[in-house]
Formats: C-alpha cells, structure tokens, sequence
C-alpha cells in the first residue's frame, strides 16, 4: 500500500466557532478554535509519476476546507438554537456552516466522507481512497475518523 499525507495546520486560516449543545460543560458555549486537518491518501498502486496524488491538485480541497472552516460558525444541523444561528447569518454577524456534527469526531466523518465520495471522484483519482482524516482542535486535543 502506498500513502501520501497532507497537513494543513492552523496558520493557514482555519478559525472557526461551535459548540456542543448536548455537553453539560464549558463545551456547550460558543467557543473557538484554529483548526488543523491531516489526511492520508491510499492506493495499491502509484500513477506515472510515482504519486497516490498529485499535491497540486489537493489545492481544491484547501478551497473546500477554506470556504467552510475560515471564520465560520459551525452549526449542527440539530442543535436547539439553529434558528438563533441562522438569525446571525442572515444578518450577516456570522459565516454560518451547518453540519451533522460538531467536534473533531464529526467533522473528520463529514471530510472523510466528502473527500471519497465526491473530491475524489471529481478529481479522477479512481484507484486512491483517503483511509484517515484527523482534526484538531489544539496541538493536544484531536480525533480521526478511519474508513
């Protein structure tokens, strides 16, 4: 198996908003972080260069993780405030994202399954799966999701 790794840390833009409305500590308020992003690239196989994936082309996915992780507010899709969150966006006080899940376990599922069901697919990597996506909050705090 070959694999190639991308980082992308927090200096590159990544500060975004959330909370975890289901926690019964500190973590149910808004709060920040600057957020790093690890993945790795698998294939059985490397293409005529010698490469899983070409770094270059991974400029997309920085788009990608820009648009939704660069001063945004990240909403889950069944917190109990949605409506107050989406009030802020309309009037334009916050960039706000919905996703299924906040936290680092959520978002590494939701990059996880976006990278190999549509990034991908849509980049002509046929033969690449990527098998690991690790977010972190801090240097110390991070969770991955596996597939």
């Amino acid at each position: 198996m070959f694999v190639s790794i991308k980082n992308y840390g927090p200096e590159q833009g990544f500060a975004v908003a959330y909370r975890q409305h289901r926690a019964e500590s500190h973590c149910r308020l808004i709060h920040g972080y600057a957020l790093s992003f690890y993945f790795e690239f698998a294939s059985e196989t490397v293409d005529v260069r010698n490469w899983v994936v070409d770094f270059g082309s991974l400029r997309s996915l920085k788009e990608f993780l820009s648009d939704h992780f660069d001063h945004t507010l990240l909403v889950a899709q069944d917190d109990p405030e949605f409506a107050t969150f989406e009030m802020l966006h309309i009037k334009k006080l916050a960039k706000m994202v919905v996703v299924e899940r906040t936290g680092c376990e959520g978002l590494s599922k939701f990059l996880h399954d976006y990278i190999n069901e549509i990034w991908l697919p849509d980049n002509g990597y046929n033969t690449v799966r990527c098998r690991v996506v690790r977010v972190s909050e801090t240097p110390a705090n991070s969770a991955w999701y596996e597939g």
